[in-house]
């Protein structure tokens, strides 16, 4: 957790890309960052709860909500694993879970992160890393509404919930072996 010593340096990046269980399991890990709490935002019902999100009708996304040192790991650092571990070609989907609420988004907290997101679509599509066009939203966080209880640290609470395992390990496996540099030790 965060000290008092590196508590002035603390920002916050809000980032959705479908499952947040999957979002959250990656970024947790990662050095520089102090939490990461699940949650929704981009949509127009207040203090929605996971069944209002699940119906699709709230407009909301499930998102993952990232306290870091920018010091230790810098914004741009933070869309580079986001890219890599979410498709952001399909809309409204990621793998079988589809809906408005899996969306691809990211949600700016200041000008200067809208700048880098722009700048880090473009750099993707220029150098054609996807195949598709990328249709991740670019928009300014308003409101961000932390999940129930349950959600947070899901993975690390169910170990053996046959999503997780079938979803999230493997994507962990791809981490420790594409961004072993940025792990946490």
């Amino acid at each position: 957790m965060t000290t008092s010593k590196n508590l002035s340096s603390i920002e916050l990046a809000t980032l959705a890309g479908g499952c947040f269980w999957c979002l959250e399991s990656i970024f947790i890990n990662l050095h520089g960052v102090t939490q990461v709490a699940s949650g929704y935002t981009g949509g127009n019902t207040e203090h929605p709860t996971y069944e209002d999100v699940c119906s699709g009708t709230t407009g909301h996304a499930e998102c993952i909500q990232i306290s870091h040192n920018p010091l230790q790991i810098k914004y741009d650092t933070l869309l580079e694993v986001f890219f890599a571990y979410h498709d952001p070609t399909t809309p409204n989907q990621q793998g079988n879970d589809i809906g408005t609420q899996y969306r691809s988004a990211i949600f700016t907290h200041n000008e200067a992160q809208s700048v880098t997101a722009h700048k880090t679509i473009r750099e993707l599509t220029i150098t054609q890393t996807f195949t598709q066009p990328i249709v991740t939203e670019i928009s300014k966080l308003e409101t961000f509404y932390i999940a129930e209880d349950y959600h947070q640290s899901y993975f690390l609470n169910n170990p053996d919930n046959p999503y997780c395992n079938a979803v999230i390990t493997p994507k962990l496996s791809k981490l420790r072996e594409k961004h072993l540099h940025l792990l946490n030790n």
